[in-house]
């Protein structure tokens, strides 16, 4: 209605690199026997809307771990115009390791971490 991304599509890709990447740095695929009722919640973002994205613009996001918790994983988002590199959006997230049938947060298992430690190791700087 605006003529460009809103805020409820932000969320959406954004929401999307967050599951890849969690599948990406720790092994999880949802599909699979061994991760049956686990999964991930999303309990904080913090977006910084950097510049406009028209609509019909085709946007790239990239992520990279930055901190591994006990439950927890926080990551940085950026959004960037595919045709000019532009940066539209940045996101600082923070996502938990859940139980789904008891519905609470659960410690990441030693696998997990050490592929998130590997995935830091191998990230660009944060920006």
């Amino acid at each position: 209605m605006m003529g460009h991304l809103t805020t409820r599509y932000y969320i959406a890709f954004f929401d999307d690199a967050i599951n890849v990447l969690i599948s990406e740095t720790t092994g999880w695929a949802p599909t699979l026997p061994e991760w049956a009722d686990k999964g991930w919640a999303d309990v904080r973002h913090e977006i910084d809307y950097v510049g406009e994205v028209a609509a019909g613009v085709i946007v790239e996001i990239y992520g990279a771990v930055r901190h591994i918790g006990r439950t927890s994983v926080q990551a940085d988002f950026e959004m960037r115009r595919l045709h000019g590199g532009q940066v539209a959006a940045r996101l600082k997230s923070k996502t938990v390791f859940f139980d789904l049938a008891e519905r609470k947060s659960i410690p990441l298992t030693e696998a997990m971490i050490l592929r998130l430690k590997d995935a830091m190791a191998a990230a660009p700087a944060a920006q």
